[in-house]
């Protein structure tokens, strides 16, 4: 367990190198996407259909900003609950998506697309909102702004903080981590 800074979108490489437990700083351009964007993301992809950003080797981060006070790029920036979008997740892994930022476990399934399709799952500090966007330097809607804050945007980051809580091998830090400190 280590700290690393990556950019994004993510390399191959830096996949390899990120371990369960690593801390993270990512900067670079990612994008936001929540349920019903993933909704909508998941059937056009299913017709076939050309979806508004391209997945190969990107970061989604599953946020629905507050709207942003005068003066900033964008409102609170904290994660929301990942299993929500699990049944989406894996046909967006076979699509190229690399990595994926939000709080809480993940399903068997989609940590088995994961392992098969090289990708890493990072968990942001939920409550930590407020500060996580000041590591947001610009913030642009992209997609399905009829969703409000579920809409998809494309964001430039700058040192975002997160920890890799499964990495590209399966190993799962919420385990690890409630077994070692059940001892």
């Amino acid at each position: 367990m280590s700290e690393k800074y990556i950019n994004a979108p993510i390399t191959k490489k830096d996949i390899d190198n990120l371990a369960a437990g690593d801390m993270v700083y990512i900067s670079g351009t990612i994008y936001t996407a929540r349920d019903a964007a993933h909704k909508r993301l998941y059937e056009t992809i299913l017709e076939e259909k050309d979806i508004p950003l391209e997945l190969e080797n990107n970061i989604i981060y599953y946020l629905g900003p507050s709207p942003a006070r005068e003066g900033q790029v964008i409102g609170s920036a904290g994660p929301t609950t990942s299993s929500r979008m699990d049944k989406y997740t894996p046909l967006m892994l076979q699509h190229g998506l690399k990595g994926m930022i939000g709080k809480g476990k993940r399903s068997e399934q989609v940590i088995s697309s994961m392992k098969e399709n090289g990708a890493v799952y990072f968990a942001a500090i939920g409550g930590a909102g407020a500060l996580l966007s000041k590591c947001i330097k610009k913030a642009e809607v992209i997609a399905y702004e009829d969703l409000g804050t579920e809409a998809i945007r494309k964001l430039e980051v700058e040192n975002l903080p997160a920890i890799v809580v499964i990495d590209h091998k399966g190993n799962n830090l919420y385990e690890t981590a409630t077994q070692k400190y059940s001892r």
